[in-house]
């Protein structure tokens, strides 16, 4: 089990968009990457080849795990992640309020 899903929402804490909030569009977990909506966007000039459009394109770029954490959708905080066993299953817990951040799907 992994400490961030996609769909979870994210703070960035180092970079160019320290600071800024969104949600997880793509995990990458051999590289140990993520795929975030909005933010680490870079600009990428194409050359018009054969009736395709040349221009710059905004090109979002994945952020390391080292540079984001997870914002609890229970205490809206920035928080680190830890693990609980209930039963068989294994859960991830805000470690700020020590509440469960998945949502049991029955």
């Amino acid at each position: 089990m992994h400490k961030f899903k996609v769909g979870d929402t994210v703070k960035v804490t180092l970079g160019k968009d320290r600071d800024r909030e969104g949600k997880i569009e793509k995990i990458f977990p051999q590289k140990d990457s993520v795929l975030i909506h909005g933010i680490n966007i870079y600009k990428k000039h194409v050359k018009g080849i054969q009736g395709k459009k040349g221009g710059i394109y905004d090109i979002p770029r994945p952020l390391s795990f080292a540079k984001i954490t997870l914002v609890c959708p229970k205490c809206k905080k920035a928080t680190r992640v830890g693990f609980r066993m209930t039963g068989k299953e294994k859960s991830r817990v805000c470690k700020k309020c020590g509440r469960e951040i998945d949502t049991r799907k029955k």
